[in-house]
């Protein structure tokens, strides 16, 4: 039986007020004041860290200069006293309706990703983004100089930090001690980053007995909301403190370092997420040869109980989350969960792709959410979770788009803003579009038994999809590797509100990863390419799936449990089983070969994967246009060659 909220209240009122008077004179913490220094170690040994870390938090210490340092630790008695401190600062309040969840609402200028805002520095431009055609503004990635950063980095970060607690955080990407796992070190000014990260991240004392002495990333970030006596405090004592005008996010790859400055939302200030896991994981692993990739694992079994595992790239709000958890319709089908975002995988001794999911938790997006379309996210969210920019309800619940049916018709529910009783007539949404929950991964009812594998999981598939409302067809086999791989370079979507676009319109977004390449994408489908060339290595296939086609009454596909009808499908490809047949995209399934048996909704299967010749003969050209465009001189000729083959068999095959 968990403890209520109500009780864990008081228990860490009554933890934190002990603590924070006996601490400085607590054998334990030895290291509680140090009057040669300008702040406090309230918590943990800073003599105790090893010597690479110590120097990295002093370093930074000096610079930041904050009032008081804490080392975590990564115990429940830590996590009791930072949602005290949450608590008091008005940052947090508790949802009673659930056990151990809490929300927290942002200050409207801090939503979502700020990808204009967000830079790679390399010594020279073209090893972070492909030369791209004079006069056009490349998309795929953002370059700064070094000097120029350090400029930036120079105004912000000093004294960023004065009337504030400096965090430590020691973390590790991926089960601890695993091979495929890598270590970072936070330093956060902010306590909500801190608990965020317990959560999608494995933290804490065990990280450094892992870490030893040995290398790992360098990850600083501060809400840029500095207290200092006689100055009006302003924004800086507001429960979300945060400096939108100054936001910048930074990564050095040379010396494996992320900065942030100026958000405390999630994918700008959790740096573990996509700087760390994405980002600078795209780079370490070209250095190292394996993948980083923004990408789902999902175990599927079949009714004879065999077993394969694919791994599935989506831009952010288009269903990963959804397929990673979904409950299969088809009889005798079971899916399981890896992770819902992120993938690193790696060929191992045998040749065969492994892959762990880097994190900890589900960072998922809540609006559209539901009983109805991700069950298994709902059973996952209701206990020890933070809810970010959802709806409440006076019964101390949550509530966002997609849960109409949920709550009762009577109920009284508080916006986001938490400034208006909604309802639907007040002509905004309740919940933020890109509201969030933040859940441990373990919750998960159908994590898959392997997750924490160190060794990782063999990956037969790789699924790329975006929503595209029309001309792409239900699924389709890539012919090849380097086939896939131009396929990957291909993937279009409409936009979704985890970044900071506005309205619906179709982006390139390629492998899903256009605002999380750490180097030149040209480069990168360098590395993907390469793989075809080694022998000893078993490539997988690779499929690409569209589930938002529409017709004049919707959406032609039901979608959600369904979609393991698509999988079954893919599974007898993986088997070498004669259900496809040649067409002018891929391979796509033979009439009949998609199990359609018990469906409630009527599909119309000549419509799912009609290939209309004037939508491809405009695809092909509009992709020549962009490659043309945004990678220029740093495409690949296989991958030109690929798209002039789609071309010719556009126009003679359709």
């Amino acid at each position: 039986m968990g403890i209520d909220n109500t009780t864990r209240v008081k228990s860490s009122e009554m933890f934190a007020s002990h603590f924070l008077n006996e601490s400085a004179k607590s054998d334990k913490y030895a290291s509680v004041i140090e009057h040669q220094k300008a702040y406090t170690v309230l918590y943990g040994n800073l003599n105790k860290l090893p010597a690479r870390v110590r120097y990295f938090v002093e370093e930074n210490a000096k610079v930041c200069q904050p009032d008081t340092i804490h080392i975590c630790d990564g115990t429940d008695r830590e996590k009791d006293l930072l949602y005290y401190i949450l608590q008091r600062d008005g940052t947090i309040k508790p949802l009673p309706k659930y056990e151990n969840c809490w929300l927290t609402s942002t200050d409207p200028a801090d939503v979502a990703r700020v990808e204009s805002r967000t830079f790679i520095s390399t010594q020279e431009e073209h090893d972070t983004v492909p030369r791209s055609k004079p006069g056009i503004k490349c998309t795929l990635g953002n370059w700064m100089s070094p000097t120029d950063l350090q400029s930036a980095l120079d105004t912000r970060f000093p004294g960023c930090m004065k009337g504030r607690t400096m965090y430590v955080i020691p973390f590790s990407m991926g089960p601890v001690g695993s091979k495929l796992s890598k270590i970072g070190v936070q330093l956060t000014d902010s306590a909500y980053v801190v608990v965020s990260m317990r959560v999608m991240t494995r933290i804490g004392s065990r990280v450094l007995d892992a870490l030893k002495d040995g290398e790992f990333i360098k990850c600083l970030h501060s809400v840029g909301k500095p207290i200092t006596p006689g100055i009006s405090a302003g924004n800086a004592m507001t429960s979300w403190p945060c400096n939108p005008r100054d936001t910048i996010v930074a990564h050095l790859p040379e010396r494996n370092e992320i900065c942030s400055y100026g958000s405390g939302y999630g994918g700008n200030s959790l740096l573990g997420k996509k700087c760390f896991a994405l980002r600078l994981g795209s780079i370490l692993a070209r250095r190292e040869g394996w993948f980083a990739e923004h990408m789902l694992i999902m175990g599927v079994e079949n009714p004879k109980g065999q077993k394969k595992y694919f791994a599935a790239a989506f831009p952010s709000a288009c269903g990963k989350t959804n397929l990673a958890m979904m409950e299969p319709t088809l009889p005798g089908y079971k899916v399981t969960c890896v992770g819902d975002d992120i993938a690193w995988m790696r060929f191992d001794e045998h040749g065969q792709l492994r892959a762990i999911n880097p994190e900890a938790g589900f960072f998922g997006v809540a609006p559209g959410t539901s009983m109805k379309t991700n069950p298994n996210a709902m059973r996952s969210v209701l206990k020890n979770s933070i809810f970010t920019n959802v709806a409440s309800t006076n019964d101390g619940g949550v509530f966002w788009e997609g849960m109409e049916s949920e709550v009762p018709d009577n109920a009284s529910i508080t916006s986001w803003t938490g400034t208006e009783n909604w309802t639907k007539d007040t002509g905004k949404t309740a919940a933020h579009p890109n509201s969030r929950f933040c859940t441990p991964a373990d919750q998960c009812p159908i994590i898959d038994e392997n997750w924490e594998n160190p060794e990782g999981v063999p990956i037969e598939g790789i699924i790329f999809g975006g929503r595209r409302p029309e001309g792409v067809p239900l699924v389709y086999e890539a012919f090849d590797w380097q086939h896939g791989v131009f396929v990957g370079a291909s993937l279009k979507s409409e936009t979704t509100a985890a970044a900071e676009y506005k309205g619906k319109a179709i982006m390139h977004d390629p492998f899903a990863m256009r605002p999380f390449f750490g180097y030149n994408f040209g480069h990168y489908l360098d590395h993907w390419l390469s793989f075809q060339n080694k022998p000893e290595v078993h490539l997988p296939k690779i499929f690409h799936v569209n589930w938002f086609r529409k017709g004049p009454d919707g959406f032609l596909w039901p979608g959600f449990g369904e979609n393991s009808r698509v999988l079954d499908w893919m599974f007898r490809r993986i088997d070498g089983e004669d259900c496809a047949m040649t067409s002018a995209v891929g391979l796509i399934p033979k009439p009949g070969s998609i199990n359609m048996s018990g469906l409630e909704q009527e599909v119309d299967e000549d419509a799912l994967f009609d290939l209309s010749k004037e939508f491809w003969e405009a695809e092909v050209k509009e992709l020549g246009k962009y490659f043309d465009e945004q990678v220029g001189e740093d495409l690949p000729s296989s991958i030109r060659q690929e798209l002039c083959n789609l071309g010719e068999r556009v126009n003679s095959d359709l």
